[in-house]
């Protein structure tokens, strides 16, 4: 990739993720493989953008047709101590803020997606892999590789993603288990000064507290 002076910027491949093929960094961005569904993910990037929501500047295509996106300074959550409840809370709190801001994008009716998990239902754009493994922890908490973004639902984003953060330590207490998933699904439910703000210049609904997770006694 050519930098601003024209001179040929070094390339350091990027490990982690679950995107397909070569991922590397240049710079203060990231390249990886232009696909069918990269301009729909990048259209929906631009939207939760729009409304608030931290994630990746999709900036264009490189000279090797590559897609470039930016850079998120940060370590994997997947490579941190455990998260605390706390810290939990405010990731359950992240994941609604992407669905609130979501459930007011409308993807263009010839729209690409591709996701390797089948979709329960189609009742928003979701990101489909909401794990410790996408989640850059830096000055900034930041959900990466949105590539497998497709047609989902709340409550299957949700679930996902909690039984990624909470519940994949096998080893872990069964109280602590209970009482992170509970951060969990607090964080999600609680009401945010983004989705107000959201609401207040979309003019949309607030969404009420829900209470998606049935299993959580």
């Amino acid at each position: 990739m050519t930098g601003e002076r024209g001179q040929v910027e070094p390339e350091y491949p990027l490990e982690g993720g679950n995107a397909s093929g070569e991922v590397v960094r240049v710079g203060s961005t990231v390249c990886k493989q232009w696909t069918s569904s990269t301009p729909s993910v990048t259209t929906f990037l631009t939207a939760l953008r729009r409304a608030g929501v931290a994630v990746p500047a999709p900036l264009g295509r490189d000279e090797q047709g590559r897609q470039v996106l930016e850079f998120i300074p940060g370590r994997l959550a997947l490579e941190s101590d455990p998260l605390s409840p706390a810290e939990l809370a405010r990731v359950g709190s992240m994941v609604r803020a992407i669905h609130d801001a979501s459930a007011t994008f409308t993807p263009k009716q010839d729209a690409v997606w591709t996701t390797a998990i089948p979709a329960p239902g189609s009742d928003l754009i979701c990101h489909n892999d909401l794990g410790p493994w996408n989640l850059v922890i830096g000055d900034r908490w930041v959900f990466i590789d949105w590539d497998a973004s497709a047609p989902s639902t709340r409550l299957w984003d949700l679930s996902y993603a909690a039984q990624a953060f909470t519940l994949s330590n096998a080893q872990q207490d069964p109280n602590d288990a209970a009482k992170n998933l509970a951060a969990f699904v607090d964080g999600y439910r609680a009401d945010s000064s983004l989705r107000a703000a959201h609401a207040r210049r979309t003019g949309a609904p607030r969404i009420r507290d829900v209470r998606p997770l049935a299993f959580v006694s």
